[in-house]
């Protein structure tokens, strides 16, 4: 007899939805990880955002101040340009060693350390007597900031259920993004009246009340496990991540986003203090108010990324961000203005969307591969920050420009390669599932 005539069938599966959907609930009403409207959730935003505040007006504190640091100690700007690449350098070189650190001592036991380390340097800054000093006083600054970005990624993957992950992530990058705005602007304004010792030393004020703020908000832990330190266990993982296709171009396109950002960044100070711009420091400084473009497109990558996709997200941005450097050739400075507005938005929702793609890519050591993100994020911006003041030396604004294009022809062509990679693998799969 048919299902449809004893009704049996239809019991037996109306009986099993049921218990599925009791399952589901069940699993779902014992997730103990935090989610929006969760007042530790909101603790926990708020807490990240202002380590990312910190992190971002320590790391980039001398940039915006560049033409004053050249004038200072005589030198160019490719050489001043070293007060930012020496921190970045040093934070892409200890991101992996701090990032095994948290995964044996816990992700807030790390940044707090990271921090704490950060702002007692910064507070050391503007008395460096020589140029030679405050690069390695920044060196020292990046190494110790270094804590924070893969172990606050690891801290978001862990204690957060993945539907609220990239929204999450996407505001702890809006932290970053008002930190670097606020740290230039301020800077700006500070040095135009009393030098730019004075400024770094207000941002290094304004990283240790940050730096209290997120010890005593940032909720404890409740998913971690102590992994091994062993180096063994370090390299394995590391090389299965590199392994992954996916992960290998996610590392790449955080690096060249970051190439074009570090770049326009470190040598628009130069170009608008110059005819025909001329303008004072700080109304240079307020430039970076730009930035809060930034908060906006990285705290919105969720949504674009559920409508376009990741890869459809990454062409957005790839595409905003050449059409901002075009743009910024003009000699009109309201153009200009609008190019930096459209390299920014594009900037921060591509690193969103790359940074939270190695989040959820991950399964295993999510600490290590947030590590290797940030790790070539931060070469990005080294190459950009070295490379981009050499070209503005040889060519102007126009080399600086051509530096960034490359740049991001590169992730277009890296985000073409991962849709052809898609297509295969949904060809092969298709004749398995039939």
């Amino acid at each position: 007899m048919s299902p449809a005539s004893t009704g049996a069938s239809t019991t037996v599966d109306a009986a099993t939805s049921a218990s599925a959907v009791s399952s589901v609930s069940a699993v779902s009403s014992a997730d103990t990880r935090m989610a929006p409207g969760d007042p530790r959730y909101r603790r926990m935003s708020f807490a990240l955002f202002l380590a990312g505040v910190a992190t971002f007006a320590l790391l980039y504190s001398t940039q915006a101040l560049l033409p004053l640091i050249s004038g200072d100690f005589g030198v160019a700007a490719s050489e001043a340009s070293w007060t930012v690449a020496a921190a970045t350098g040093g934070l892409a070189l200890f991101v992996l060693p701090m990032s095994a650190l948290s995964e044996r001592y816990g992700r807030r036991t790390v940044m707090t350390a990271s921090l704490a380390v950060a702002v007692t340097v910064g507070l050391l800054v503007p008395f460096a007597p020589s140029l030679g000093t405050l690069v390695l006083l920044r060196a020292v600054q990046g190494a110790a900031l270094a804590g924070l970005p893969a172990s606050a990624t690891a801290y978001l993957a862990e204690e957060v259920r993945p539907k609220a992950l990239i929204t999450a992530i996407g505001l702890f990058v809006a932290g970053n993004s008002v930190g670097g705005m606020s740290g230039r602007v301020i800077t700006g304004w500070v040095a135009q009246e009393w030098g730019w010792r004075v400024a770094v030393g207000v941002i290094g004020a304004l990283a240790v009340a940050c730096a209290v703020a997120f010890r005593l908000l940032l909720p404890a832990p409740k998913h971690f496990r102590a992994g091994s330190l062993a180096p063994r266990v370090l390299a394995r993982t590391v090389r299965d991540h590199l392994a992954n296709p996916l992960l290998r171009r996610l590392y790449a396109i955080g690096a060249l986003f970051m190439t074009v950002f570090g770049g326009v960044y470190t040598v628009i100070g130069y170009r608008l203090t110059e005819a025909p711009f001329s303008l004072p420091q700080g109304i240079v400084g307020s430039i970076f108010l730009v930035y809060l473009v930034g908060t906006v497109s990285a705290s919105t990558a969720g949504r674009l990324v559920g409508r376009l996709g990741r890869r459809g997200a990454l062409y957005l941005a790839g595409g905003t961000t050449a059409t901002g450097l075009l743009l910024s050739l003009s000699e009109s400075l309201a153009l200009v203005l609008l190019g930096l507005v459209l390299i920014t938005a594009g900037f921060f929702a591509g690193h969103a969307v790359a940074s939270s793609a190695v989040s959820k890519t991950a399964t295993t050591g999510r600490a290590q591969a947030s590590a290797l993100y940030q790790s070539a994020y931060y070469i990005g911006s080294s190459t950009g920050s070295t490379v981009g003041a050499i070209a503005f030396h040889a060519g102007g604004w126009a080399g600086t420009v051509g530096v960034g294009v490359l740049a991001v022809l590169g992730v277009v062509a890296i985000t073409v390669l991962g849709t052809r990679a898609a297509r295969v693998a949904a060809r092969r799969a298709t004749p398995a599932a039939a």
